[in-house]
């Protein structure tokens, strides 16, 4: 039990600092002014859905204080403390509903839920900014309809989805380790 407790917190800091460190300084990032999309930004809080709800909620935290102590503007730490609702309905739901034997069909169409919850959100958070008037002038100058629900919205979709698959990659490599086979 106490090695168990001892290695989720291990994991967890790891996760953590993963999912500051990649939006920090991936060299893949799609850039669509006035929005960008870094490759495999969520990935840390996808794996820590498999393994638990605390899990996920303390990564995308974590996280959030990542964004939050690097400096970064107001609207991108906002959008980071919403992936805390994606990231506890995804994993209560894979907990739940026995995530870790989903059929290849049932796990596509989870992304796609999730990732309508987590565009949906990020879509809001970024509503709200846009409506103060606390946005940079690409936003406006491209218009609500396109800055907001295409880029932010339907882009946030797409981009949880591929980072889904990818963290999807590396869950079943870690259920191949002896180690990790109980956490995810």
């Amino acid at each position: 039990m106490k090695n168990d407790s001892a290695l989720k917190l291990s994991v967890m800091g790891l996760l953590i600092a993963i999912g500051i460190i990649i939006p920090m300084f991936s060299p893949i990032k799609i850039v669509l002014e006035p929005a960008s999309f870094t490759l495999a930004s969520h990935v840390a809080i996808f794996i820590a859905m498999y393994i638990s709800p605390v899990m996920a909620v303390a990564v995308a935290v974590g996280t959030t204080a990542g964004f939050f102590l690097g400096g970064f503007p107001l609207v991108i730490v906002v959008r980071a403390a919403s992936h805390v609702v994606f990231a506890f309905v995804g994993a209560y739901y894979l907990q739940k509903a026995g995530g870790a034997s989903f059929s290849a069909v049932k796990l596509r169409v989870f992304s796609v839920i999730v990732a309508l919850v987590h565009g949906f959100f990020e879509a809001l958070v970024v509503s709200v900014f846009f409506y103060d008037g606390n946005m940079s002038q690409a936003y406006y100058q491209r218009g609500f309809l396109t800055s907001v629900v295409l880029l932010v919205g339907i882009g946030t979709v797409v981009h949880s989805m591929v980072d889904f698959e990818i963290a999807n990659v590396v869950v079943l490599a870690l259920r191949r380790q002896r180690a990790f086979q109980k956490l995810v």
